[in-house]
C-alpha cells in the first residue's frame, strides 16, 4: 500500500523487534489449524478430490492486467463455516484473510515487519494509549459499498460484543474504544498500553467488515481484498474469483480452487497427476522423495505452528498431579518421535515460542528424555498403570505421532487409548468445548499465541495460573525489553510446570508447479496470500 507510516519511537521499537524475528527462522511450519483452536487448533477436514480442469493452464490477458488462469491449490484443512467470529480454526482465516477480507495493517512475511495495509499510515501517543490510522481512499466492498472509517470502528468494535465468540477476541480486550473522526480517520482509544495490539490487528481479530454486511458470516463474506468468495462443493472445493473493484493490484490468478482432501496420498496423487498446481501443506514427509528430482518445486521454512501434547489438568484428572504430568515429559524421545512421525521435518523447541518469536529461547532441556526418570516419577504418584485417554484429531500429524506418543508412554508404564474424534467438528466438541480427554496432540499455528493457550484455566489447556497471567500482563503494558524478559519467563514457567509437552514445530512443506511463483517459505501469519502467487 502506499503512503508514509508515522510512528512514534515505540511503534518504531515495536516493529524493528518484529523484523529481528525474521533473522532467526529455522526450519518448520505450518499446517492449517483451527485456529490452533484459541483458538489455536487445525481447522478441518476434507473428501478427496483428484478432478483436474482441463483448461486450468490456459493463459491470456485481462483488462485489468492478471490472466484469465484458475490456480488449484490442494489443502487438508477444510473450514466448517467461513465465520471466524463464531467458529474457531484456522482455515477459515487462512482462505479468507489477506485474501476476501483485509485488515488495517499487516505483517510482511519477508522482513517480520508490520506494515500498511488498509491504513495508510498511524500515529501514536506519548502515553501509548491512543492510536490514529489514517485509511486508504478509494476503497470498495465487494458489495459495492464505501470502506470508510465508520466500518473500521464498527469491526474493532464489534470483537468486544457478543457477535465474536471464539477466544482469540479477547486480544482486542484492551480497546476502549474506536471511533470515526472522518471517513478516512479512525482514532482507537486503548484502557492500557499494550505492546501487544497492532500485531492483533494483522490476525483475525483486525478483519475489516461492513457495516451491512455481517448478517450471514457463515455462508457469505463480503469483504475489500483481491478476491470475493465464489462457490462451496463441501467437502471438496472452494472457490474465489478475482475482485475486479479491487483497489490494489490485481492479482494473476482470475480463479483460485482450494481443493480439500482427507487423505495424504490423495493429496501427492492429485499433484503427481497434475489435478491441482501446489499442496499447500504436504501432510506425509516422508513422500517428498516423491517429488525430488521430477518437474516440481519444494518449499521447505517455517511456521508458528507448534504441535501440543495437551494435558488435561482439572481437579479429578490423573494430569492435574505435576509428577505425572513431568514424567509424561521425560517419557517422550523427542528426536525419535520426530523422525517417526513427521520424518524428521520440523524442529524440537521445548516450548510455546518458535524461534521466529523475539522471546524465543531454546527449552528443549528441561525435560530431556529420561526413561528411567519417568519410571521414578510415576511410582511416587503412585500412577502405575494409570490409564490415559489420548483423542486427536483426525489430521496426518497428529494421528501419526499419536501412535509414538502412545508407544513411549506405555514403554514407562502407562496404559494409553487412542481415540481418533473427527476434525474440526468432534475434536472441537469433545476436547476443546468440553475438555473430556486426559491428552490431545494438535498444532497451534495461530502467530503469537502463547498468552491465549495458556493464559486462562478455562482454556481447555486449563493452565493459566494467577502467576503466568500476571507475566503476560506486565509483557503487554511494560517496555518492549520488559515484553521480551516477561513473555521468556512466562514460557519458562508453563514448560518447568509441565504444562504440556511441546513436541515439534512444524516445518512449511509445499510442493508446486516449478512455474508458480510468489509461494511464502515462512508460513508466519494467518493467512495464505493468494494474491501474491503467479505463472512465469
Amino acid at each position: 500500500m502506499m503512503g508514509r507510516m508515522r510512528t512514534s519511537t515505540t511503534t518504531r521499537s515495536l516493529v524493528a523487534a518484529v523484523a529481528a524475528t525474521a533473522l532467526l527462522a529455522g526450519c518448520n511450519a505450518g499446517a492449517g489449524t483451527s485456529g490452533s483452536p484459541d483458538g489455536g487448533s487445525e481447522d478441518g477436514s476434507g473428501s478427496a478430490d483428484e478432478g483436474g480442469d482441463g483448461d486450468a493452464g490456459q493463459t491470456g490477458g485481462t483488462a485489468s492486467g492478471g490472466s484469465d488462469e484458475t490456480v488449484r491449490v490442494g489443502l487438508v484443512a477444510e473450514p466448517a463455516s467461513l465465520d471466524f467470529t463464531t467458529t474457531d480454526g484456522a482455515a477459515i482465516p487462512q482462505l479468507l484473510l489477506d485474501n476476501v477480507y483485509e485488515t488495517l495493517v499487516t505483517v510482511d512475511v519477508e522482513t517480520g515487519e508490520i506494515v500498511p495495509a488498509l491504513a495508510t499510515d498511524w500515529e501514536v501517543s506519548e502515553d501509548r494509549l491512543t492510536y490514529t490510522f489514517t485509511l486508504e481512499e478509494g476503497v470498495t466492498f465487494s458489495d459495492g459499498s464505501e470502506f470508510t472509517a465508520e466500518d473500521a470502528a464498527f469491526s474493532l468494535e464489534r470483537v468486544s460484543s457478543d457477535a465474536w465468540t471464539i477466544s482469540l477476541k479477547s486480544q482486542l480486550d484492551v480497546v476502549e474504544s474506536a471511533e470515526a473522526v472522518d471517513d478516512t480517520t479512525l482514532e482507537v482509544t486503548l484502557s492500557r498500553p499494550s505492546n501487544s495490539f497492532l500485531y492483533a490487528l494483522t490476525t483475525r481479530v483486525g478483519a475489516m467488515f461492513d457495516t451491512e454486511g455481517v448478517d450471514n458470516l457463515a455462508e457469505e463474506a463480503v469483504g475489500t481484498g483481491p478476491y470475493t468468495f465464489g462457490t462451496w462443493d463441501r467437502g471438496s472445493q472452494i472457490t474465489l474469483e478475482r475482485n475486479p473493484d479491487y483497489h490494489g493490484e490485481a492479482p494473476y490468478f482470475a480463479t483460485v480452487e482450494m481443493r480439500y482432501f482427507q487423505d495424504a496420498n490423495a493429496l501427492n496423487n492429485a499433484m503427481l497427476t497434475d489435478a491441482i498446481d501446489v499442496v499447500s501443506t504436504v501432510q506425509a514427509p516422508e513422500s517428498l522423495a516423491e517429488f525430488e528430482g521430477g518437474d516440481f518445486q519444494i518449499v521447505e521454512g517455517t511456521t508458528n505452528g507448534e504441535v501440543v501434547l495437551s494435558m488435561n489438568q482439572q481437579e479429578g484428572n490423573p494430569l492435574a498431579d505435576p509428577a505425572l504430568r513431568e514424567a509424561v515429559r521425560h517419557a517422550i524421545d523427542h528426536q525419535a518421535l520426530l523422525d517417526t512421525c513427521w520424518a524428521g521435518r520440523g524442529e524440537l523447541i521445548g516450548s510455546m515460542v518458535p524461534p521466529t518469536d523475539p522471546w524465543y529461547e531454546d527449552r528443549t532441556g528441561d525435560f530431556p528424555f529420561d526413561a528411567a526418570r519417568a519410571e521414578e516419577l510415576i511410582a511416587e504418584a503412585g500412577a502405575e498403570g494409570t490409564e490415559l485417554r489420548l483423542r486427536i484429531p483426525t489430521l496426518p500429524y497428529a494421528v501419526s505421532c499419536g501412535t509414538v506418543v502412545e508407544s513411549m508412554l506405555e514403554d514407562v508404564g502407562l496404559e494409553v487409548t487412542i481415540d481418533e474424534l473427527e476434525f474440526p467438528a468432534a475434536w472441537l466438541e469433545t476436547v476443546f468445548t468440553t475438555k473430556d480427554f486426559d491428552m490431545s496432540i494438535v498444532a497451534h499455528v495461530e502467530p503469537r499465541d502463547m498468552a491465549n493457550v495458556f493464559g486462562s484455566p478455562d482454556y481447555y489447556t486449563t493452565y493459566g495460573t494467577e502467576q503466568v497471567q500476571t507475566l503476560f500482563e506486565e509483557a503487554d503494558t511494560g517496555t518492549e525489553e520488559e515484553q521480551v524478559t516477561k513473555l521468556q519467563e512466562a514460557a519458562a514457567l508453563i514448560s518447568e510446570d509441565a504444562a504440556a509437552d511441546f513436541l515439534f514445530l512444524l516445518p512449511n512443506l509445499m510442493v508446486a508447479d516449478p512455474d508458480i511463483t510468489g509461494l511464502p517459505t515462512n508460513a508466519i501469519k494467518e493467512s495464505f496470500d493468494l494474491g501474491d502467487l503467479a505463472r512465469e
